[in-house]
C-alpha cells in the first residue's frame, strides 16, 4: 500500500477500543501471539528467547496495539517501522471467539489508519497459505494490493507443537 486508502472507513463497533501497549510484557505478547496464531502457524516469535523478544518489544519503532471489547482482550496488531520509511503490519489477528463477529475489517482499517499517522512511504503486509482464508481478500478489500507472490518453504520446528494446516 503506497498511499492511504481514500474515503470513509468502517468504525469499530461500540464498546471496542484499541490501545498501544507501551513496553508490553513478554507474557502478554506471547499469550496473544500464541492464542491468535495457533491455527495459522505463527511460529517465529515462539522460538525467540524472552530477552530477545523483550528487546524487540521495547524498540520504539515497534508498536503493539491491543483490541478490547468492553475491556476484554479480543485481538492485536503489530506495526514495525524499523525499516523506515516503510512500515510493516507484522502481525494482525483476532482471538478465535471474535472471528466472524463483523469486527475484523474495521479493526484492520484502524491498523491501517494508525500506520498512516506515522506517514510512511509504504505500508506492507505479508501473508501465507497457512493464514486465515479471508486474510488476503480482506487485505485487498482494505486497500492493499498484491505486489509479489513467493514460494517459500519454511522449516518449522516440530518441538513447538503447531498443527500445520492443509495447504490448498
Amino acid at each position: 500500500m503506497d498511499r492511504q486508502p481514500p474515503g470513509p472507513v468502517p468504525e469499530l463497533p461500540e464498546g471496542y477500543e484499541i490501545r498501544r501497549e507501551v513496553h508490553p510484557a513478554v507474557s502478554l505478547y506471547r499469550d496473544l501471539y500464541n492464542r491468535i496464531g495457533q491455527d495459522y502457524c505463527w511460529w517465529l516469535r515462539r522460538v525467540m528467547g524472552d530477552a530477545q523478544l523483550a528487546e524487540l518489544l521495547g524498540n520504539p519503532a515497534v508498536g503493539v496495539y491491543v483490541l478490547r471489547d468492553h475491556g476484554e482482550v479480543a485481538g492485536f496488531f503489530e506495526l514495525d517501522a524499523r525499516q523506515c520509511p516503510d512500515i510493516n503490519l507484522a502481525y494482525f489477528g483476532l482471538l478465535p471467539r471474535w472471528i466472524g463477529r463483523g469486527v475484523g475489517l474495521s479493526f484492520l482499517h484502524a491498523a491501517i489508519r494508525t500506520a498512516w499517522r506515522q506517514r510512511p512511504a509504504a505500508l506492507r503486509v505479508n501473508t501465507c497459505s497457512a493464514d486465515h482464508p479471508r486474510a488476503l481478500p480482506n487485505y485487498v478489500r482494505a486497500g492493499f494490493r498484491v505486489v509479489r507472490v513467493l514460494r517459500e518453504v519454511w522449516d518449522i520446528p516440530d518441538h513447538i507443537g503447531l498443527h500445520l494446516p492443509e495447504i490448498q
